[in-house]
């Protein structure tokens, strides 16, 4: 049996926090222009997100989206990726989360990737 996880949400960690969950950045690097003690996150998630080379070949070029997806799904297969998706897991089993990248254009950057792959099923 699969569970559904609880609601996962995609927002810029620049934005106002709005509503309830466990807010989780999940860029590899800090957010320019962001204090530490300004950021108003649970937990910097940081090996989840996708390689140095990976977000430099995409550099949020919409017309790329479909392939960057695609390798960032690749690259999500490697342990250390895995094991920090397999943690966003559990903590998306048992409350809201949102997602928090810097990026301007959420719906196409790695928050939505992962937030695609939160919605669905566990796998067996």
């Amino acid at each position: 049996m699969t569970t559904r996880p609880a609601r996962i949400t995609v927002a810029r960690i620049y934005d106002e926090p709005a509503g309830t969950g466990v807010r989780v950045l999940v860029d590899r690097v800090w957010p320019r222009g962001l204090r530490k003690d300004d950021a108003r996150l649970d937990e910097w998630c940081k090996d989840v997100a996708p390689s140095t080379q990976l977000r430099r070949w995409y550099g949020h070029e919409p017309q790329r989206f479909a392939e960057f997806t695609r390798r960032y799904r690749d690259e999500l297969d490697q342990a250390e990726p895995a094991a920090a998706l397999r943690h966003l897991r559990e903590v998306a089993r048992a409350r809201p989360v949102v997602l928090l990248t810097a990026t301007r254009n959420v719906e196409l950057s790695q928050a939505a990737v992962l937030a695609e792959l939160l919605r669905e099923p566990d796998p067996a």
